[in-house]
């Protein structure tokens, strides 16, 4: 018989705790191809994509300070090489963000003009000098515990975007870096996920204490099958996505034949 089962609503997002991987390798495997290594001696996860240029590695038990999951992407065309990183604690679904930025065949490639307009108009601000002076190269969540920061160049590379997510003086929640290489789109993908307003689900006895202290938690009921197939559903919309016909160049004005003169 069909039952319910207890589920918590959590925001800001960013406090929601890790979550499920299968929520973005499962996708990446059987919704875009992406191949997976087969050694079982190797302690983690290796998935790779159908052109070999594109790699995600997620370390099962990694050093608290070092990252879990690492996006790599090779130099391609005019694409120099890139690589993002999340720690164990980033929550799944803005992981997949950024994944599923990746693999969208209809992904815009294009910079915004204003990397941080998602940010500013979820209430996100300039964080402030010591002096007063607002940082341009910096944006802090409205509670103050998460901050995305754009370090300087260093060797020829473009600045990088570390984004972080800690309470006062205890160590960091979780911590990402994207190098100053990334797509400017993947960047948008990731601070949109940062931003984004809706709450993620978690199960009750899986919910930060953080998030209880620090976020909002909303308890609630859903039918079991609701969860049981998000991710089937999930990976059924993102195969279907194709990609869109090219632009059909716009045509010049209509002139008449002239008829030869007798």
């Amino acid at each position: 018989m069909p039952h319910d089962i207890d589920i918590t609503l959590v925001l800001p997002r960013y406090l929601a705790g890790p979550g499920d991987p299968a929520w973005v390798t499962v996708p990446l495997h059987r919704a875009c191809r992406w191949s997976t290594g087969e050694d079982p001696l190797v302690p983690r996860v290796i998935l790779t994509s159908p052109d070999q240029l594109a790699q995600l590695r997620i370390v099962p038990d990694p050093d608290p300070a070092e990252p879990r999951w690492t996006l790599r992407h090779a130099h391609h065309g005019d694409q120099r090489a890139w690589s993002v990183t999340f720690n164990a604690g980033t929550p799944v679904e803005i992981i997949a963000a950024v994944t599923d930025a990746l693999t969208d065949p209809a992904a815009p490639q294009a910079a915004s003009v204003d990397p941080y307009e998602t940010l500013r108009a979820a209430g996100w601000h300039a964080p402030r000098h010591h002096d007063g002076r607002p940082s341009p190269q910096g944006m802090t969540s409205p509670n103050g515990l998460a901050r995305v920061d754009r370090l300087g160049q260093e060797g020829g590379r473009t600045a990088s975007w570390i984004a972080e997510v800690s309470v006062h003086d205890l160590p960091s929640v979780w911590r990402a870096c994207l190098d100053g290489d990334t797509p400017p789109h993947l960047v948008a993908a990731f601070f949109g996920a940062l931003a984004d307003e809706t709450p993620l689900v978690r199960e009750p006895h899986r919910v930060p204490h953080l998030a209880a202290t620090h976020g909002r938690t909303t308890t609630g009921r859903v039918a079991a099958g609701t969860l049981a197939f998000a991710l089937e559903h999930r990976t059924t919309a993102l195969a279907q996505r194709t990609t869109p016909p090219p632009a059909t160049p716009p045509s010049g004005p209509h002139v008449p034949k002239q008829r030869r003169a007798r």
